[in-house]
């Protein structure tokens, strides 16, 4: 899943992008107000962790241009533990959840998995399809019950197709999605995934819809 930070504090920033990226997000990281405010319409992020004091633009005014602009991205916002009236005013611009400076990135990592997962009305951590089941915040997955030896890239793929079941995606949405824009990509680099993908899954997992994308197939 790929998430939008946007925050000023270098260590906090850094430490953010290093230990997500680690849990197997894919993250951009902003530290000026205005730069993350507009990322957010030329990428599609699945959530975002918003500082509230910024540099160029604050983030209570960036929250509220996103909602008066109809975005629905679940928005995490990232305070000082007693700035009461800033969480406050986060919630009520439209935040979905807030978490307190100093917070550990295991529990960064959990409400951002519940949020993703509430977007997508999602109350399980596990997604079946079949005798195919994923642990997103595990990174684990098993296909009738014996565990998947996924690469990262081929997990998060294979989540996305998951949670847009009945969907066709198209090569650059799915590039979108796994790709950061420090990322180099190769141009063929979701057939290879998607050619992995099937040789451990069945040949009609994934199903190609020619000249439009790629969609979820039959289950196992």
């Amino acid at each position: 899943m790929r998430i939008l930070v946007i925050e000023d504090d270098p260590q906090i920033g850094d430490g953010l992008k290093m230990g997500l990226t680690q849990l197997g997000f894919v993250v951009d990281w902003f530290t000026d107000g205005e730069l993350g405010h507009q990322a957010l319409t030329a990428a599609g992020y699945d959530a975002v962790l918003l500082d509230l004091t910024l540099p160029g633009l604050d983030g209570l005014a960036i929250l509220h241009q996103w909602r008066t602009a109809g975005r629905d991205e679940p928005v995490l916002i990232l305070t000082a533990r007693d700035a009461l009236a800033q969480r406050v005013a986060g919630l009520q611009q439209g935040a979905d959840d807030y978490l307190c400076k100093p917070f550990a990135l295991a529990e960064v990592a959990a409400r951002l998995q519940a949020l993703i997962r509430r977007r997508h009305g999602q109350l399980q951590p596990l997604i079946t399809h079949g005798g195919l089941s994923i642990d997103p915040a595990a990174h684990q997955a098993t296909l009738h019950g014996k565990p998947l030896a996924l690469t990262g890239r081929e997990m998060m793929l294979l989540e996305l197709l998951l949670r847009h079941r009945g969907r066709v995606m198209t090569r650059a949405q799915l590039e979108e999605k796994l790709y950061s824009w420090d990322n180099d990509v190769s141009s063929n680099a979701i057939e290879v995934h998607i050619h992995h993908l099937r040789k451990k899954l069945g040949s009609e997992a994934i199903r190609t819809v020619h000249g439009v994308g790629y969609t979820l197939g039959a289950a196992p």
